[in-house]
């Protein structure tokens, strides 16, 4: 987390072996068609290895071929009202239209991410633990826009602060019992804070001992293991220690991945367990630690007490950011085999980051933004500093220097308060938003606090010049996205700030909607 998301947020208070090689065989061989991954889920091939999934999360897609009930449901900000967001059809994608419209207008969060398995094991807003506070704050339902198969969907943004949970579940595995599990994450989305892990957790929200815990852990936290390289790393969170390998420390094995989407695989059973990974949109798992269950007391046996937690610790500590799109808990240590299998269907369901195009204002356009007062600025565009989260504008032109142009570089989203207006992600440091904050213009995380939605929500009008599109503010409805001394504000027309003075007020306040320069 950036120091100003930090001083922000304090300032607004994973048959047998042969049935299943059948089975990714018969997968690898066909091509990522729609029909192909409506009619297979990844709990079906788990199933057909004999390790059912007592536990199964998606906000994108239906996880079994025949599931045909809701994903999640989300609570819309103007009236607290909730809409479960269901399916396309069954065995398939989900209903982002129905989320668009019943959202339109407002901010949504995502208040429950259902249990597929039947078994009821559905997440909701974690409450405090022994770590930190709570209840949680619950997802931006518009933050994490992705495509599966060509149609729209949203994963789970965590921001610090953000966490779900279930403390009283149905088949998942306690003390020693044998469990797998997957998780997809945004593998550019990630910081070193504890814990953004997916999996068995305690069930007191506190920290109960060694081995406690068994869950998926993403990111580049060096505190209690590391793998090769500057990280992210998927880890093991067994409690107390997040391992990249046999015990705790740094494990050459575990490779630093940081692909768009990224499976992550764990599974454990007396004595032994293993960690994989891989893309998950092209090629095979690799296996990062296969073995012995690590030598530190507390850990053979285990003590599994089978609670289901995403995106915090057992004990919620919720400092950590991450992406989750799905995930599901088995009953028993699923064979290479399956989980090939799984990986196979996971690569057919077509993740994409949802990119329209570049150069308009249609949410996933990658876009920048040309100032348009003259003589000063014409050839200045709106960009993020290098050195701070300010944001700025300076000339870019075709032989400036590439960090510049990634720096003037903009994905549009829909407003992350309002989802018939726009917020601006910053290309090169996904997960960033430009917000404001004393009306002037920054780039954050958001932390999940205060108003950050609104603050990083824009409405876009006809050029106040006449020329180009200009910003209106979501929560400040009289002031625009404005350049003032090559800074950036969001600006009235006349007011006691310097920077709402009413000269080229209209001109400073009109942007032209340009190519990406990164």
């Amino acid at each position: 987390m950036t120091t100003r998301s930090w001083r922000s947020r304090a300032r607004r208070a994973l048959t047998a072996v042969g049935t299943t090689a059948v089975l990714a065989a018969g997968l690898l061989a066909g091509t990522a068609t729609t029909s192909q991954a409506a009619t297979q889920g990844p709990c079906d091939i788990y199933a057909a290895g004999s390790t059912p999934c007592v536990a199964a999360h998606s906000t994108t897609r239906a996880l079994y071929g025949a599931y045909g009930g809701p994903l999640y449901q989300v609570r819309r900000a103007s009236d607290g009202a909730t809409r479960d967001i269901g399916l396309l059809s069954a065995g398939g994608y989900a209903d982002a239209a129905a989320q668009d419209s019943f959202c339109a207008g407002t901010g949504c969060v995502i208040t429950v991410i259902y249990d597929q398995s039947g078994k009821g094991n559905h997440l909701t807003q974690a409450p405090g633990g022994g770590a930190a506070g709570g209840p949680d704050n619950l997802a931006n339902a518009f933050e994490a826009p992705v495509t599966v198969a060509g149609h729209r969907a949203y994963g789970v943004y965590v921001a610090p602060g953000t966490g779900y949970r279930n403390n009283r579940t149905n088949g998942i595995a306690t003390g020693d019992q044998p469990e797998g599990m997957y998780a997809i994450f945004d593998g550019t989305h990630f910081n070193g804070g504890c814990c953004f892990d997916y999996g068995n957790a305690e069930t007191n929200n506190l920290d109960t001992g060694n081995g406690h815990m068994e869950a998926l852990y993403f990111g580049d936290n060096k505190s209690w293991g590391s793998g090769s390289g500057n990280g992210p790393w998927v880890m093991a969170d067994l409690e107390n220690g997040l391992f990249s390998g046999v015990n705790r420390g740094f494990n050459a094995n575990d490779p630093s991945v940081d692909n768009r989407f990224l499976t992550a695989m764990l599974k454990g059973a007396p004595n032994r367990w293993a960690l994989r990974g891989g893309d998950a949109r092209s090629g095979g798992l690799s296996t990062f630690y296969s073995g012995v269950r690590p030598s530190a007391t507390g850990y053979d046996p285990m003590h599994k007490e089978g609670a289901i937690i995403l995106g915090i610790g057992g004990d919620n500590s919720k400092w950590a950011q991450g992406t989750f799109y799905e995930g599901v808990m088995t009953q028993g240590y699923p064979s290479d085999a399956t989980e090939n299998a799984v990986q196979a269907n996971i690569t057919a369901a077509g993740y994409d980051s949802g990119s329209t195009g570049t150069g308009t204002l249609t949410p996933g356009s990658r876009i920048s933004l040309r100032a348009t007062t003259a003589p000063c600025c014409t050839s200045h565009y709106l960009r993020h500093n290098d050195t701070d989260s300010k944001v700025v504008i300076s000339g870019t032109t075709s032989s400036s220097p590439a960090a510049d142009k990634a720096g003037a570089t903009w994905i549009v989203r829909a407003g992350l308060a309002d989802s018939s207006c726009l917020s601006f992600e910053s290309a090169d440091r996904p997960g960033r938003f430009l917000h404001h904050y004393d009306y002037e213009l920054y780039l954050d995380f958001d932390n999940g606090a205060g108003t950050f939605a609104q603050d990083a929500t824009f409405c876009p009008t006809r050029g106040n010049s006449g020329v180009g599109t200009s910003f209106r503010s979501a929560n400040f409805p009289a002031k625009y996205l404005r350049h003032y001394e090559y800074t950036a504000y969001i600006a009235g027309n006349g007011g006691a700030n310097s920077w709402d003075s009413g000269a080229s007020w209209a001109a400073d306040t009109s942007w032209l909607v340009a190519q990406p320069w990164g």
